[in-house]
């Protein structure tokens, strides 16, 4: 199964012109134009390996020090 994006589109009519195409098999959306495609690829080519590859150099007591430090970060936004 494909992993979800973790930003939706800005633009519903976008979202929903790439739900429609890959349903019927059509042409697929245009590229946003501002961003460079070979970026974008590098940069989710790395972001799929690095926090595993992380976790892998750490110790168990620097992952549970990095997790303790995330889930006090979480619970700090909520009011």
């Amino acid at each position: 199964m494909p992993k979800r994006s973790s930003t939706p589109p800005k633009d519903p009519n976008a979202a929903a012109a790439s739900i429609l195409a890959k349903i019927t098999g059509g042409p697929a959306p245009k590229p946003d134009p501002d961003k460079n495609p070979a970026a974008q690829a590098l940069g989710r080519l790395g972001g799929l390996k690095g926090g595993k590859a992380r976790a892998a150099l750490m110790t168990p007591e620097e992952r549970k020090e990095s997790a303790r430090k995330a889930a006090e970060a979480r619970w700090a936004k909520k009011p």
